[in-house]
């Protein structure tokens, strides 16, 4: 580890966040204390993973105002919960929040790193996180943004996530030097703020030891994390009416969209459409919907029919008075908001039979001549 001490090459950090910091609504006033709320630290650590602050920051206020507590939260269904998080994404981050409030409400918060580690959904980083944020431990907690700076600061070659052991154990003495709430925040502030892709290096503290400036590197280190390939996919959203009802999914216990209830999605390529207009179909303009390692092309239907029937397999009657309070994720809240506008008959659509019949619906379909 030929790196120079972190105490002193880190020191201007400080009393740059001292005076540059952002006003969080999770951010403690008193950095050199434990924060007077852990459990608002943990909630923003959660809400954060892989979602910008702006994002972030009317959620967080919603949650607290909701569920201000671990003990509030753990007592909480999981669909309010759910709902509370409708819209935010990554829905397991929800449910990995509630599971370690349940913990921290029953047996209090954990002494140490290795206990909070066990939390559920807490991995080395949001573990470390909430111990340096929350307790002052002086525990490195290395995000996408402190790799970034460190990358740069240290011009360390290759991927920096698979040097994270060498370097939380040089941050180590910093932390404990300049205080751990206050060193963590300033160097996930610098990589938000200052240090990001294309870097600001005027507006650095530390731009007069960067090695990568020196070297001219920035722009290259640390290397571009390659992406996973996206699969692609066309489909059919149906809200299939009947009676004043909707038939949807219930919540799966796992997978992409679990916690969710969602809309029934039919295969645009097995359901080809058909030109002309379809007695009790109504349509509005598609969209991609971007999910990690999935693209949708999502094309939007309303179906109505007079009579109800047994919903089939895996399928659900819902009140249209129950439709607004159901957890949804981003692509099945569209399709519900777009109910309450007028629509139009599609110009191409599968025939209302088909869909049906992809529904399951056929033998139903054919005894109540729907």
């Amino acid at each position: 580890m030929p790196w120079p001490a972190a105490v002193d090459f880190l020191a201007p950090l400080a009393p740059w966040f001292d005076g540059a910091r952002r006003e969080l609504p999770w951010r403690a006033q008193d950095l050199d204390a434990p924060h007077a709320d852990p459990y608002a630290v943990l909630v923003s650590e959660l809400m954060l993973q892989q979602t910008q602050v702006a994002t972030v920051v009317p959620y967080f206020l919603r949650w607290l105002d909701r569920f201000p507590t671990p003990q509030t939260l753990a007592a909480a269904d999981e669909d309010s919960v759910h709902k509370a998080w409708e819209g935010l994404g990554y829905y397991r981050r929800a449910r990995f929040l509630k599971a370690a409030a349940t913990v921290v409400a029953a047996q209090g918060w954990p002494e140490d790193l290795a206990g909070l580690t066990e939390l559920p959904g807490l991995g080395p980083y949001t573990a470390a996180a909430v111990g340096a944020l929350a307790f002052q431990w002086p525990t490195p907690a290395l995000d996408g943004n402190a790799f970034r700076v460190l990358a740069r600061l240290l011009l360390l070659e290759g991927e920096p996530r698979e040097r994270a052991a060498e370097l939380r154990e040089w941050l180590v003495p910093a932390l404990r030097a300049h205080g751990p709430s206050r060193l963590t925040q300033a160097l996930m502030e610098l990589g938000a703020t200052a240090c990001q892709a294309t870097p600001a290096c005027g507006r650095c503290p530390l731009a007069d030891r960067c090695e990568a400036l020196r070297q001219e590197r920035t722009r290259e280190i640390p290397p571009v994390a390659k992406r996973a390939r996206q699969h692609t996919a066309e489909l059919w959203l149906l809200a299939l009416e009947a009676e004043g009802r909707y038939l949807l999914h219930p919540p799966a216990a796992s997978g992409l969209l679990a916690g969710l209830w969602r809309w029934p999605t039919l295969d645009a390529a097995a359901l080809p459409a058909t030109a002309g207009p379809a007695s009790g179909l109504r349509a509005w303009p598609g969209w991609t919907q971007v999910y990690t390692h999935r693209r949708e092309a999502v094309s939007p239907l309303h179906l109505q029919r007079e009579r109800a029937f047994p919903a089939p397999e895996g399928l659900l009657w819902v009140s249209r008075a129950e439709l607004g309070a159901l957890p949804l994720g981003k692509r099945d809240q569209r399709l519900r908001d777009l109910l309450a506008t007028s629509g139009a008959p599609p110009l191409t659509a599968p025939e209302p039979a088909a869909l049906l019949q992809a529904l399951g619906v056929t033998a139903i379909q054919k005894r109540e001549s729907i």
